[in-house]
Formats: structure tokens, C-alpha cells, sequence
């Protein structure tokens, strides 16, 4: 994770370090923030795809999460297509060849391969398609995040009576920033680039292409008023270093930095009028482009 803490008028970011504890993670930022507010975005989905939702009898995204708690095997992984269902929707526990994406959708009774996504996860005109929420299969796949995001941070917090607040479920999110409250907004490192005007020529797995664009992250810490401490610089110069974590040290500035964006104002801090998204589904916060396939038909504001 990377975290910046309000310095006058500006902020004060340090080098990305462990999250450790993931069930006590929401407690310990708010510990941090000594009263404060805290803004936490997080790469992984906040939502489920209308299909699936249609089939639920909870109101929105955030009851059905609650509910969560109470629904033994939920967070089992599918080995076979024959276990799959409303109770058990992530899918497959290991690879086996001839699965695909359609036989995941059609054993969950969903009319294609494209029902598995939500509206916020479909390719734009500026990025790539995100992976679909319970999809647990290969690099290019969200399921095992929102796994341990939903079971093993999320759930311990509510049930402990934590103030923490789900965007856009909750509203725009701004206005869920509040003393001693946690508000919560889905990042897509994919999308923040493009917020931050950062071009990643090559991959964000290798180091050298990383490094590459570490200037350019610095330049944009500088327009939002942000500081990093040394080992940030060193950091971003270096590529966020060789090891495998380099990638996941890479994401969390670029979360942290699509969080700045929408605390200054640049980018808006609301959702597609849709209801389905605004109740079920979510959004990725700062992004204002419509998935081609649903461009004419999803409302904007």
C-alpha cells in the first residue's frame, strides 16, 4: 500500500510498504489518520455484474455483502462446472484444459461470456477489458482479489460496527469523507495512467518499463501538491525494484495517485447515472469513459 497524509495544503507520501494484517488493515488506517478521515481505493472489484445481481433479493451491493457473513461456501472456489451457482459463482479452482469463460457464464444460467462483467469492467476507447469478478483463473483475473478484499477485510470491519463507506453505493465520494469513517472506491492502476496523462510503453511487470515512466509519476505527485519522501523517489526512479512485488508497489502509487486526482477535483467522484451501477455493479473511480458495447445506452453525468 501507499499512503499520503494532509501536510498544510498539500500531502506527504511515503514508499509503499506491506499491508499486513488484512483483517485489521480499515482499523489500523484509521488509527493512522488520528481521527480523520480516510479515503482507501483498492484494486480489486467493488460490485457484481447485473445478471447475477438480478437473481438477488437484496437491495444493492453493499446488503448483499453484509449478508455475505451469514452464507457458508460463498468464497469456495468451483472445481467442476456442475458446483457452480448463486451460492458458490467463482470459478475454476485450477486450470484444466477446454475451460472458458462462456461455460463459466452458462453454468451460472448467464446469456454469454460478456453477462460475467460488469459495465465498468468492459474495454473502453482508452484501455483494455478488466478481468470479470468471479473469474479466479490466470494473470488477467479479479476473483481471488475480491475473495480476500470481501472475506477477509471488508466483512471483519462491518461486523465490527466500522464506519466504512462503499462508493458510489453510498454517493459521490467526497461527500463519504468524514471524521472516523473509511470511504472506500474501486482503482484500476490500467485506468489511473490514462487519468495522470502517463503513457507505459511495454509492460508494467518489467522493471526497466516501470522506470521508464518513474519521472513522470513524480511530475504528477508535484501537480497534486504531493511530496514523496526519499524512498519514493528512489523508488519510482528504480522501477519499484526487480523482485515480483515491484508491479504491486508500481499499482498502489497509481492508486494512491487516481485518489489525489479525485480529492483535487480533476476527475469526478461520481458514477454513471445507471441504477444497475450505482446499486450493484460499481465503478472505478475518476473514469469517464463508456464501455463501447453499452456507450448508447448507459446514461452519464
Amino acid at each position: 500500500m501507499a499512503v499520503a497524509q494532509r501536510d498544510g495544503a498539500g500531502w506527504r507520501v511515503a514508499a509503499p510498504r506491506p499491508v499486513g494484517d488484512v483483517t485489521r488493515f480499515l482499523a489500523r488506517l484509521r488509527m493512522e489518520a488520528a481521527g480523520g478521515a480516510v479515503a482507501l481505493g483498492i484494486d480489486m472489484p467493488l460490485g457484481v455484474p447485473r445478471a447475477y445481481a438480478a437473481t438477488r433479493p437484496e437491495a444493492d451491493f453493499p446488503a448483499f455483502l453484509r449478508g455475505l457473513a451469514a452464507r457458508s461456501g460463498f468464497f469456495d472456489v468451483c472445481g467442476a462446472l456442475t458446483e457452480l451457482g448463486p451460492e458458490r459463482p467463482f470459478y475454476p479452482a485450477r486450470g484444466v484444459a477446454g475451460i472458458t469463460r462462456a461455460a463459466h457464464a452458462a453454468a451460472l444460467g448467464f446469456a454469454d461470456a460478456a453477462a460475467l462483467s460488469r459495465c465498468c469492467d468492459r474495454a473502453t476507447a482508452e484501455r483494455p477489458a478488466g478481468a470479470p469478478v468471479f473469474w479466479t483463473l490466470g494473470a488477467n483475473q479479479s476473483g481471488k482479489a475480491a475473495i480476500a478484499g470481501w472475506r477477509d477485510m471488508l466483512l471483519p470491519a462491518l461486523a465490527a460496527g466500522e464506519d466504512v463507506r462503499l462508493w458510489p453505493f453510498a454517493g459521490p465520494f467526497r461527500s463519504l469523507l468524514a471524521p472516523g469513517a473509511v470511504a472506500v472506491a474501486e482503482t484500476y492502476p490500467a485506468e489511473a495512467l490514462r487519468h495522470l496523462g502517463i503513457r507505459l510503453a511495454g509492460s508494467k511487470r518489467r522493471q526497466s518499463d516501470r522506470a521508464a515512466v518513474g519521472a513522470g509519476l513524480l511530475a504528477a505527485m508535484t501537480g497534486l501538491g504531493a511530496r514523496p519522501d526519499a524512498a519514493l523517489a528512489d523508488a519510482a526512479a528504480d522501477g519499484f525494484g526487480a523482485d515480483a512485488a515491484g508491479e504491486d508497489r508500481f499499482d498502489c502509487v497509481l492508486g494512491l495517485l487516481c485518489l489525489l486526482n479525485v480529492l483535487a477535483g480533476n476527475r469526478p467522484d461520481t458514477a454513471p447515472g445507471d441504477p444497475w451501477i450505482g446499486r450493484w455493479e460499481g465503478w472505478v473511480l475518476g473514469q469517464t469513459a463508456l464501455p463501447a458495447l453499452v456507450a448508447g445506452r448507459v446514461g452519464g453525468r
